[in-house]
């Protein structure tokens, strides 16, 4: 188990993390799960990481993490759901520092899209593969032949004067008590306006509704082929640990 890269899922409430087998895109142990500090502050945070690694002594290769923001070159530039003194800081030089780790991180939504094209749903499509996580909001990758374009933000799109998230997010659904067949029509809107603006070869939807995609996805009215996301709550971790052994 010594060279299984590391996977840790930087959330607003919890921080998870294992050993990945990057063979097979499981754990190679059994994820372990801290409460988020509050504040959610780097220094904070870092302390949870070398807890979290101290707790996997045998795992010694490359860690990656998730963080719900826009990440460019390993430098956090926004804050959704973590403490605002995240904004401008180099996390891979600070967690880097902190545990004495090789540390790369990346957005969550582009870590679960690395997942499932790598080992999930995606797996073996060529082109170009939209991975969206509906849920409180739209995550979004875009994975061109297996390489991720980064920060692509697609739930933040302006559909009929709207965030598209604030209409189609599952929150939205579940705010709004929309019937599955109300909110397929403002997905096959949303879907229908990235399949317009970038005609890529596979929709993966994701997040935890993605459990209930036979209730929603053939109500869909749109050509891409759509599909529901298989790693679930797994695609966090193991795609940030797969990120961690591309970017070294």
């Amino acid at each position: 188990m010594t060279q299984d890269a590391f996977g840790i899922d930087f959330g607003g409430t919890g921080i998870k993390g294992a050993p990945v087998d990057l063979a097979s895109g499981d754990f190679a142990a059994e994820r372990v799960r801290i409460t988020t500090p509050q504040p959610a502050t780097p220094d904070a945070v870092a302390a949870v990481f070398v807890e979290l690694l101290s707790q996997f002594p045998d795992a010694t290769g490359a860690v990656g993490v998730t963080v719900p923001a826009v990440v460019r070159h390993g430098v956090v530039s926004s804050a959704a759901n973590i403490d605002p003194s995240w904004i401008g800081t180099d996390a891979d030089a600070l967690l880097t520092d902190a545990t004495g780790r090789e540390v790369h991180v990346v957005n969550d939504a582009d870590a679960a899209g690395l997942a499932e094209v790598a080992y999930g749903a995606a797996r073996g499509h060529q082109g170009l593969v939209v991975v969206t996580t509906l849920g409180t909001g739209i995550g979004s990758a875009l994975v061109h032949d297996g390489v991720l374009v980064p920060n692509s933000e697609l739930g933040h799109l302006e559909i009929d004067g709207h965030d598209a998230e604030s209409r189609a997010a599952n929150s939205a659904r579940e705010n709004e008590a929309l019937s599955w067949e109300e909110w397929a029509e403002r997905l096959t809107r949303y879907y229908g306006v990235v399949e317009a603006l970038l005609s890529p070869d596979l929709f993966v939807v994701g997040g935890g509704v993605s459990k209930e995609a036979d209730e929603f996805l053939p109500l869909l009215g749109i050509q891409t082929p759509i599909v529901p996301a298989t790693l679930r709550n797994r695609a966090g971790v193991v795609g940030a640990a797969l990120h961690a052994t591309r970017a070294g």
